[in-house]
């Protein structure tokens, strides 16, 4: 996004920071740990008053792997699954991601969920927590890609029915469709 930070782009009147955790707040999630790096001075108040962990990561110039181990270590109890949001997916319904959790508590011990769309592979992952606790353990340059690749047992894909899990905002060419596609100017 160059100069701008996308976390402050507003999206339907919101900051894409606030409508994504708005979104998390209203589905069916029980914990949510929000971890800021960049600029976490200027997001921190948007979150105030709103019932989530928030994390610092010092180290969020080394990627954004380093964000997930923070959330990861932040979590606030143990629990079956960790789903790994992005904030920069604003099409994402809290109806999304109850179907994601719907997906995941029907799978075994050691699951790893990943949403697909025509074949695409998008966002949010949920992993069983004892994957999330080896990798805390272990490699920490090992991303969730390869974590998945390296583990094809484990995974099981499910396809959405819209593509909210693969559009993402990385550029401002994203935005100015995002802002077409929702109507606002």
């Amino acid at each position: 996004m160059g100069r701008h930070n996308k976390l402050r782009l507003s999206v339907a009147g919101l900051p894409l920071l606030s409508r994504m955790v708005e979104t998390l707040l209203a589905s069916r999630l029980q914990d949510i740990v929000v971890v800021l790096g960049h600029e976490a001075e200027r997001l921190r108040p948007m979150l105030d008053g709103l019932a989530v962990t928030v994390a610092y990561n010092p180290s969020y110039r080394k990627g954004h792997m380093t964000s997930v181990y923070k959330g990861m270590e932040a979590l606030p109890r143990p629990c079956d699954g960790v789903m790994v949001c992005l904030s920069d997916q604003p099409l994402l319904a809290p109806g999304d991601i109850d179907m994601l959790i719907d997906g995941f508590a029907g799978l075994g011990p050691g699951a790893v969920l990943v949403p697909f769309y025509r074949g695409t592979r998008g966002n949010p992952v949920i992993l069983a927590h004892e994957h999330c606790q080896a990798m805390l353990k272990g490699d920490r340059k090992q991303g969730f890609k390869r974590f998945i690749d390296d583990n094809p047992g484990f995974v099981t894909a499910v396809e959405m029915a819209s593509d909210h899990v693969v559009f993402d905002l990385d550029t401002p060419a994203d935005y100015e469709a995002l802002l077409a596609r929702l109507g606002d100017t």
